[in-house]
């Protein structure tokens, strides 16, 4: 498959974040010579890491692309709200993921085996919340995806 954007513009700090995503996607599939791990809590607080950056660039696309073209824009934004939801998700696993030496789900970043980080999975997550909470209702967040449509053939 061919890229319409020349290899030489293609973002490479995305494609080199996509390749990481892979690769890393890769090595956890489950081999005979390797059984496949649990996620940990420092697996999901970098995947949470990720999923608020690109949610932010979301965000901005959204915002950049929704006056000259509006459809792509608000499917940009339906986009950005589903990534948001994916990324509650991800949060409220890792407070189920039990805590080295304890069980708690609340949040205690003192209590985090790596000691606590300077930015925590809560302080990021309350702070990317913010932004959405200024951008969607409480309605778009809790609507189930609708249907695609899509000029791709499958």
């Amino acid at each position: 498959m061919t890229s319409a954007i020349p290899v030489g513009d293609a973002y490479p700090y995305l494609r080199a974040a996509s390749a990481g995503i892979r690769h890393h996607a890769r090595t956890l599939a489950p081999r005979t010579d390797h059984p496949a791990t649990a996620a940990d809590r420092a697996h999901l607080d970098v995947l949470h890491a990720h999923l608020t950056a690109l949610h932010q660039l979301l965000d901005q696309l959204a915002d950049t692309t929704r006056p000259a073209h509006p459809a792509a824009g608000r499917q940009l934004a339906t986009a950005h709200t589903r990534l948001w939801q994916a990324t509650a998700a991800v949060h409220d696993a890792f407070h189920l993921l039990p805590v080295a030496d304890e069980t708690g789900t609340e949040c205690r970043p003192e209590r985090l085996p790596e000691g606590p980080p300077v930015l925590t999975i809560c302080q990021r997550h309350l702070a990317a919340s913010h932004a959405v909470r200024r951008k969607t209702t409480p309605a778009d967040l809790n609507t189930p995806a609708p249907g695609r449509t899509t000029t791709c053939s499958q």
